[in-house]
C-alpha cells in the first residue's frame, strides 16, 4: 500500500480545553500546533464552544488537530465585559457536564487532558478517568508565583489592597520576585475587585492535582527563571516551560484576507523607519469612551505616526486623532510589530501582547487595565526597563489628559532621546533571548520535544 495514502497512528490523544476567551484560547492553540508539529502520531482534539467555533472554525491548523464542540456557556446576548462575574460562574458550573460527555464520545480514546489553569474541575475529571492532566498557565510565571503565595501577603497584613492607603507601599518578600508596589498587583487583590478571587485561588490549589503545570513562559527571562525555580523546589509535578506562546511559525503566512485588508502593511511600508506607534488595548476588556477621547486627542496633538487598533470605534476617534496615522478594526499583530517602520507598542500590556512586543524587539507603553496587566506593566517598566507607564496605576479612576499623552508619546518616539535609545537597546536584546530558546537547541525547543516524547508513551484507557 502506498504509505502516503495510509492513515495515521496516532498513539497519543491530547484533548485541549481552554478557558472560553481570546487571551486563552489563542496560546493554547499556539502551543498545539508547536506540539503537532514534532508528532504525527499525536492527535489533539482542541474543544471550544459553538461561539468560538464560528469565530475561529475557519483557521488553518495542522492535520492532526481537529475541533470539537461542547454548547455555549451563557446565552448569546449576555455581554461578557457587562457582567463578568455571571460569566466565570458559568465557566466554571456549566462546562463541566458536556466536557465529560464528549470524552466519552471521542474516539480514540484521550491519554492526556490540557486545561486552562482557570477550569479547576477538569483536574477532577482526570483524575477520576485516571487520565493524566496538564494545567496551562496562560500569564506569567511570576504572577502564578503572586497567587500561589496569597497567604503570605494575607499573613503580612497587605491584603486587600486599598490605593489610597497602601497602594505605594513595596514587597519584597514574594519567593523569586523583585519588590513590587501592592498597586502593581493583579487588581484581584483590590479592595472592592475581589469577586472572582475565590475562584483563581481555587484554579491554583488544582495545580498540585494535575501532572504537569505548564508556562507560556520564556525561561530566560530573569525575573521568570528566578520565580519557576522556587516553585520547582516547592511543587512536586514536574514544570515546563513553552514560551512565546505566540505564532512566530506563522509568522512569514499572508494574512487572513476574509478578517481584513491589508492596507494598513502597505501604509507601513511607505513610513520612515521606527517613526510609527501601534497601539491595539486589548480585544475584549474596553477603555472608557471619555479615555478614549482624551487618547485620540493627545496623539493629534502629538504629530506622531500611529497605527491603531480601536474595534468597533475607529469611525469617531479617527475624527479626533487627525491625519497622522490610520485606524483599523482588526491587523495582524505580531506581522505589525516585526515591521520596520514601528517604534513603539502602546498597549493594555495582556501577556500574549507582551510576548509579541519582546519577540519583535519593541518597547512598550504601558496602559495596564486589569487582572495581569499591572504586574506584567511592572516588569516592563522596572525590571526588563523596556518600556514607559502611560499611567501610574489601574484602577483609580481618573482620567490621563491629552496635553500629558502628547507629550509622552513625542518623548517616546523621538529617536534622539537618550532614554529611548536605552530602552530600544533593551528590547533588542530580550528579542536575542527570545529568538534563541525558540531556535534548535534552545530551551522551549528542547522542553516541547521532551514533553511530547513523555506523552507518547501515555497508554491508551
Amino acid at each position: 500500500m502506498d504509505s502516503a495514502n495510509m492513515e495515521p497512528i496516532f498513539t497519543s490523544h491530547l484533548v485541549a480545553m481552554p478557558y472560553p476567551g481570546r487571551g486563552h484560547i489563542n496560546p493554547m492553540m499556539n502551543l498545539c500546533k508547536l506540539l503537532a508539529s514534532r508528532s504525527n502520531h499525536l492527535l489533539i482534539t482542541f474543544v471550544i464552544t459553538e461561539e468560538w467555533l464560528g469565530l475561529i472554525g475557519s483557521q488553518t491548523k495542522p492535520a492532526n488537530i481537529r475541533f470539537a464542540t461542547i454548547p455555549n456557556v451563557v446565552p448569546s446576548e449576555m455581554v461578557r465585559g457587562a457582567d463578568m462575574v455571571g460569566f466565570i460562574e458559568a465557566v466554571m458550573t456549566k462546562m463541566e457536564e458536556p466536557f465529560e460527555q464528549l470524552l466519552d464520545r471521542l474516539d480514540p480514546p484521550v491519554t492526556i487532558i490540557m486545561s486552562d489553569t482557570f477550569l479547576y474541575w477538569a483536574v477532577n475529571v482526570g483524575n477520576q478517568r485516571n487520565i493524566p492532566v496538564a494545567s496551562l498557565w496562560i500569564m506569567p510565571a511570576s504572577v502564578f508565583s503572586i497567587f500561589y503565595h496569597y497567604e503570605l501577603l494575607v499573613e503580612n497584613q497587605d491584603l486587600p489592597v486599598d490605593l489610597s492607603v497602601n497602594g505605594d507601599k513595596r514587597v519584597d518578600y514574594i519567593p523569586g520576585m523583585s519588590s513590587i508596589r501592592l498597586a502593581d498587583l493583579p487588581t484581584l487583590f483590590y479592595k472592592n475587585k475581589q469577586e472572582n478571587l475565590t475562584q483563581v485561588l481555587r484554579g491554583i490549589s488544582y495545580v498540585a492535582k494535575a501532572q504537569y503545570l505548564v508556562f507560556s513562559s520564556i525561561f530566560e527571562l530573569e525575573i521568570e527563571a528566578s520565580v519557576i525555580n522556587d516553585l520547582k523546589s516547592k511543587m512536586s509535578i514536574p514544570i515546563c516551560c513553552f514560551g512565546p506562546l505566540i505564532p512566530y511559525f506563522n509568522i512569514g503566512d499572508n494574512v487572513n484576507a476574509s478578517e481584513t485588508d491589508t492596507n494598513y502593511l502597505k501604509w507601513l511600508d511607505l513610513q520612515p523607519q521606527c517613526s510609527v506607534l501601534y497601539i491595539s488595548l486589548g480585544s475584549f476588556l474596553s477603555v472608557s469612551s471619555a479615555q478614549m477621547d482624551e487618547f485620540a486627542a493627545g496623539l493629534r496633538a502629538s504629530g506622531v505616526r500611529y497605527l491603531w487598533v480601536a474595534r468597533g470605534e475607529t469611525s469617531r476617534l479617527k475624527e479626533t486623532c487627525g491625519e497622522a496615522g490610520i485606524m483599523v478594526p482588526w491587523c495582524d499583530q505580531l506581522k505589525v510589530l516585526g515591521h520596520p517602520s514601528i517604534g513603539g507598542f502602546w498597549s493594555h500590556c495582556g501577556w500574549n501582547s507582551t510576548m509579541e512586543s519582546v519577540f519583535a524587539g519593541v518597547p512598550l507603553l504601558t496602559f495596564p487595565l486589569v487582572m495581569d496587566q499591572g504586574p506584567i506593566s511592572k516588569f516592563v517598566v522596572e525590571d526588563w526597563k523596556i518600556g514607559w507607564k502611560v499611567r501610574r496605576e489601574m484602577g483609580n479612576g481618573s482620567l490621563v489628559r491629552s496635553e500629558e499623552i502628547a507629550e509622552l508619546v513625542q518623548r517616546f518616539m523621538d529617536l534622539e532621546n537618550g532614554e529611548k535609545k536605552e530602552m530600544v537597546r533593551k528590547a533588542r536584546e530580550l528579542k536575542e533571548i527570545t529568538r534563541q530558546e525558540i531556535a534548535e537547541g534552545g530551551s522551549s525547543e528542547t522542553n516541547l520535544d521532551a514533553f511530547v516524547r513523555n506523552i507518547l508513551k501515555c497508554p491508551n484507557h
